[in-house]
């Protein structure tokens, strides 16, 4: 039982790829509020995806989402390398 390991792709421990889902379509103010994520604007949500974040950094995109007014549909975290297994 030793200290934290990375994991298979390099990821830290604790880190992960999420999907975020808001309903709506984002317009280009909210989407630069989420520059650090990936936006894809489907007909009537958008999904934001973040690829290696910590929970600090999900609860961070979750307090932007509340603080616009934004309605959360579903947070997931997506399958990496280690849970795949």
């Amino acid at each position: 039982m030793g200290g934290a390991q990375a994991g298979a792709a390099g990821t830290p421990p604790g880190r992960g790829d999420f999907e975020i889902r808001v309903r709506g379509r984002f317009g280009e103010a909210f989407r630069s509020a989420f520059g650090e994520l990936t936006v894809v604007l489907r007909p009537a949500e958008t999904v934001l995806l973040g690829s290696g974040l910590d929970q600090a950094a999900l609860y961070g995109i979750l307090d932007r989402i509340q603080a616009l007014g934004l309605e959360l549909l579903e947070v997931r975290r997506l399958p990496g390398p280690r849970d795949t297994v």
